[in-house]
């Protein structure tokens, strides 16, 4: 790891229930923050709101990183939108270099986030990051973040459900990249988004960076909220990852990530 905690201590298995349970489990025997997990295949990989997600072992990467923050917990689910923007970072770059030094081939398709924890190649979902808080048993203030990460890298097969929707990075540029530089980037550009969250408190200093990969910025959205669905169009995220949305009134609403589900009018994205 070209990295100053990142990743720096790492736990690597053949086959795991899950990285995220299993950091869990280290964590309350002392685990320190930068702890990172990896594992070739998960027999009980989870998404957002209880899903599963397929692990097949040698095909993809399934990691989760451990981080005990000194600022409070309610900013802990921004962290989702810090491991987005180190994730397109990593694989934008990882894919730059399976080209050379020169830019990106026009053929070669960017990552970009759907808010708040997707990332897409070709309007597919190749990545989805699962954030988790863990309050220390005893400890008044003592919490820790677990960030899980799942890419899909080599998979050429997908089940029915999610038939058009998911993808690989290898079906979707033709590229075979290296699960283990991909792990490397993604930890260094971590590293780098965490500390710029760090210091300014929020995500103030990645809000450019962040709504330039935003897929559905400036696009017709449907907020799936459970006080009522409604439509509006999708303007970017705020310092606190609130996706803002305008309303046909030509008022804006900020969604908050943990209470709604935002779609595309026209599918998935």
């Amino acid at each position: 790891m070209q990295t100053t905690w990142a990743g720096k201590i790492l736990h690597e298995y053949e086959c795991i229930e899950s990285t995220n349970a299993t950091l869990a489990s280290l964590a309350t025997q002392g685990a320190c923050n930068g702890t990172l997990v990896v594992a070739d295949k998960q027999t009980a990989g989870r998404g957002r709101r209880g899903r599963s997600w397929e692990s097949p072992e040698g095909k993809n990467i399934y990691f989760s990183l451990l981080l005990t923050p000194a600022f409070t917990p309610d900013k802990a689910s921004m962290l989702t939108l810090v491991m987005a923007c180190a994730v397109t970072r990593g694989i934008g770059q990882a894919l730059q270099e399976s080209v050379g030094l020169t830019a990106v081939s026009p053929k070669l398709p960017k990552p970009q986030i759907k808010w708040p924890n997707d990332i897409l190649l070709n309007q597919k979902k190749v990545c989805g990051i699962l954030t988790e808080l863990h309050i220390s048993p005893g400890k008044a203030d003592g919490y820790s973040v677990i960030v899980g990460v799942g890419i899909n890298v080599k998979s050429q097969e997908f089940p029915e459900d999610l038939a058009g929707k998911a993808g690989s990075i290898e079906i979707e540029t033709g590229v075979c990249l290296s699960r283990k530089h991909l792990i490397q980037l993604i930890m260094s550009a971590f590293e780098a988004c965490y500390e710029r969250f760090e210091a300014a408190g929020d995500l103030s200093l990645l809000m450019s960076e962040y709504n330039e990969q935003l897929i559905n910025r400036d696009s017709q959205v449907k907020v799936f909220d459970p006080k009522g669905e409604f439509t509006g169009v999708a303007r970017g995220i705020n310092a606190a990852g609130e996706l803002l949305v305008e309303l046909p009134d030509g008022s804006m609403t900020a969604v908050y990530a943990g209470e709604v589900s935002v779609r595309g009018t026209d599918g998935y994205v």
